[in-house]
């Protein structure tokens, strides 16, 4: 668990960057920093690792306080992404990903297939990209060696500052989908910055939204905080769209469903769909009722006032 315990920093000439932050971040959870410029947001992400130390406050790593350890080996048990991404020119995408355990001491076998284990998980072949340069790689593609050398040492923390933002929009969103799949079977800390709420809501499972100066405005999950803003900073922030936003992270609830004998001549989604895929897909259909599959088992009905119904109803 990483947990940050009235965290702050203030700056010589007095500026406050961070005012008392308080978060708690489960093992296996994505906690998504986000708000407008000068919130906060990447000095925070400095701050974990030490590469901006905190003026006041404690930075808590399963129960450890890393402002009173020594900043190197930590920094080697958080990896680092950016949205610039970083990679030594001069260096192949093999020897890239291999940085960190290189400075940890490996053998030349472990590395190797650590290594290959990695490209593998970012989905580049490495028979075909580990002896290429930086260079010789698309955009994408160094943004996922990027992600792969962070992950070199299998390391407890990913810290991620807008590592998808100076990308194209349709491989933005591809990179965004791999990681959540990749995320979904490393279940690391991830603690990962952006602007932009719409990223915000599809990758975090929970969002700490900030506005300038550092002020924490509301810690929730995405559903809660699209359904339940705390303040008019967070509505305002959300956008007038925050409602077809829900809609994406709100999933069809098998038990709310529509008992039915035969439903066969009906479109059929599958129940892990959110309610924006049910909607886009009544739409699309021109029908107001769903079949709802799951392993090729018919759970129920969704229909559209039942829809409606759910995506009006507060989060608990």
């Amino acid at each position: 668990m990483l947990t940050l315990e009235k965290v702050s920093k203030r700056y010589p000439n007095g500026q406050m960057a961070v005012q008392e932050l308080t978060l708690e971040i489960r093992d296996g959870e994505t906690c998504v920093l986000v708000g407008p410029s000068g919130c906060g947001k990447t000095t925070t992400l400095r701050m974990i690792n030490r590469l901006i130390e905190p003026s006041s406050g404690r930075i808590l790593l399963d129960g450890e306080d890393v402002t009173k350890v020594d900043p190197v080996p930590l920094r080697l048990k958080m990896g680092y992404v950016i949205q610039q991404v970083g990679l030594f020119p001069h260096m192949t995408v093999a020897d890239n990903v291999a940085t960190v355990p290189n400075l940890l001491g490996w053998d030349g076998n472990r590395i190797k297939k650590r290594v290959t284990e990695l490209l593998e998980l970012v989905g580049l072949e490495p028979a075909r990209f580990a002896s290429r340069y930086p260079h010789q790689l698309s955009g994408g593609q160094r943004q996922r060696v990027g992600v792969a050398r962070a992950l070199g040492a299998d390391p407890p923390v990913l810290l991620m500052d807008e590592p998808f933002g100076a990308i194209d929009r349709v491989t933005r969103d591809r990179l965004q989908n791999e990681f959540l799949d990749i995320q979904q079977r490393m279940r690391k800390i991830v603690v990962f910055v952006t602007h932009d709420i719409d990223e915000a809501v599809k990758m975090g499972d929970r969002i700490a939204l900030l506005r300038e100066g550092g002020i924490l405005q509301q810690y929730d999950s995405p559903a809660r905080i699209l359904a339940r803003p705390a303040n008019d900073f967070v509505a305002d922030f959300l956008g007038p769209d925050r409602g077809q936003k829900r809609l994406s992270v709100v999933r069809i609830d098998p038990a709310r469903l529509e008992k039915t004998v035969s439903a066969d001549s009906l479109p059929a989604i599958p129940a892990e769909a959110t309610l924006a895929d049910a909607l886009s897909a009544m739409i699309l259909h021109d029908t107001d009722r769903l079949r709802v599959n799951r392993n090729g088992e018919v759970l129920g009905l969704l229909t559209l006032p039942k829809l409606l119904e759910i995506a009006a109803e507060p989060t608990g």
